[in-house]
């Protein structure tokens, strides 16, 4: 799989001053490692940040700043804090991942992956155009600076790494969505077979949601429909 540019998105607008310093940014980028560096590595030096405190107490800070309690409503939406409870830590679920794929209907892959009966978890035509997406619910707390990466490997060798970071969400009954950017499959008899793949999903905390290895096939043509 390619990329051919590095992007950056960012959505919402930011508090400045105090405000920013109080709560974290509203985040929606979106980046490409394109030196296959060692994403273990950058956890590992990843940036400390203070301690977490419950969603309820947060809401209670600072009350008076009209700013800052604007900026929350914002990203909390209308959050029922009776759900929330007093827990400090957040949870995120990846609940699947979607194949867009243009003439072609989407392919729907609930997480975790179930192989078929060759051990792929999913097939798709070399030289294809696509985009990924993903679904995922966040309850509890606030998730910060929540990234995806994945890494691929062919025949042992490290073909493709990319991190994408997602943004920071609130806790909310609905599921998310994210779409990546669209990518293309190589193409050529060298780039069909086998591969091997590692996706995670980690948190500015450096907490991992999923950690899931699987593999998957580059085909000269489309799978048959079951």
């Amino acid at each position: 799989m390619e990329k051919d540019e590095q992007k950056e998105k960012q959505a919402g607008e930011e508090p400045s001053g105090d405000t920013e310093e109080k709560i974290n940014r509203k985040l929606s980028c979106t980046t490409v490692d394109e030196d296959g560096g060692d994403e273990d590595e950058e956890e590992k030096g990843s940036v400390e940040l203070g301690p977490q405190i419950a969603l309820k107490e947060q809401l209670e800070m600072d009350k008076d700043d009209e700013s800052l309690r604007k900026w929350k409503e914002q990203l909390l939406g209308s959050i029922d804090l009776n759900e929330v409870g007093e827990t400090l830590d957040p949870d995120v679920k990846i609940q699947d991942l979607t194949i867009l794929t243009p003439d072609r209907p989407d392919v729907v892959l609930p997480i975790p992956f179930v192989p078929d009966a060759k051990g792929f978890a999913f097939a798709i035509k070399d030289g294809s155009r696509y985009r990924l997406k993903f679904s995922f619910t966040v309850s509890n707390n606030i998730v910060s600076g929540l990234r995806y990466t994945n890494t691929v490997w062919k025949t042992g060798m490290k073909v493709d790494s990319t991190k994408v970071m997602l943004g920071t969400f609130s806790p909310q009954k609905e599921p998310y969505t994210y779409e990546l950017e669209e990518e293309a499959t190589p193409s050529g008899y060298f780039a069909r077979g086998s591969y091997s793949a590692k996706t995670k999903f980690v948190d500015d905390d450096g907490k991992c949601y999923l950690d899931m290895t699987y593999y998957f096939e580059i085909r000269k043509d489309w799978p048959t429909p079951a």
